[in-house]
């Protein structure tokens, strides 16, 4: 098998082929992270999660694509953590498209009383991250999935709160979206609207942790979003 640094090895394509080798990258928290392996078992190099599914289902349907997937994501981090461990997570892996999920541990931070942590530094220092990327990576195409909650567990006995911070970091995401020229993944719409099909612990056991069929909900809505502007790609 590959080393898990290689994926799969690049191969040279003829000009024109649109995301030919691509390198898909996935960033963020543990629902990201999907208690990914940290070696090269590739049972768990993906994780357990919607970066899995999406991983699959593209290396299955493109096989002459020849597309590289990595996930990066590793639980309890906040924007802070992320940009700490930047430049070999993600810079060095020179991704063609990268997806950042992150948000949720910052508002936990702050509901716990770290005031570090608030909507205004969430998106000082995402912002001053997609800075740095595009002007390392000009070319890459960011995906920006914003954070997102139901009222289960421990979110539920604090629901006022975590909703009226969840909704301004969506807000923040939103804007950096127009800002970069991101892909936007509004995730919170589509378990929003989960709910009529079943109830919130069906979807999200915890508030904040997808189902199994969570994590096939935030795959699908990311297939369709990316698949809007990168036109290789078939939702």
């Amino acid at each position: 098998m590959p080393h898990l640094t290689e994926a799969l090895p690049r191969q040279n394509f003829p000009a024109g082929k649109a995301g030919d080798g691509f390198t898909f990258l996935f960033q963020g928290d543990s629902i990201t992270d999907g208690n990914r392996t940290r070696n090269n078992d590739w049972n768990h190099v993906m994780g357990h999660g919607y970066a899995y599914i999406i991983a699959s289902k593209l290396w299955y349907e493109y096989p002459a694509k020849q597309f590289h997937f990595f996930n990066r994501g590793i639980s309890g981090n906040k924007i802070t953590d992320l940009a700490a461990r930047w430049q070999t997570d993600t810079l060095e892996l020179k991704p063609d498209v990268l997806s950042i999920l992150v948000g949720i541990n910052d508002v936990s931070a702050l509901l716990n009383g770290n005031q570090d942590f608030t909507a205004e530094q969430y998106e000082k220092n995402y912002r001053a991250l997609l800075q740095q990327t595009k002007q390392q990576l000009p070319q890459v195409q960011l995906v920006l999935g914003e954070p997102f909650i139901l009222p289960v567990g421990r979110v539920k006995e604090k629901w006022d709160d975590y909703n009226r911070e969840v909704k301004l970091r969506q807000q923040i995401v939103k804007r950096l979206c127009t800002d970069f020229n991101a892909i936007l993944v509004e995730y919170q719409q589509a378990f929003n609207k989960a709910l009529s099909k079943a109830p919130a612990d069906y979807w999200i056991w915890d508030g904040i942790h997808p189902m199994p069929a969570g994590h096939e909900l935030m795959a699908r809505e990311w297939l369709a979003q990316i698949s809007k502007k990168l036109k290789f790609i078939k939702a």
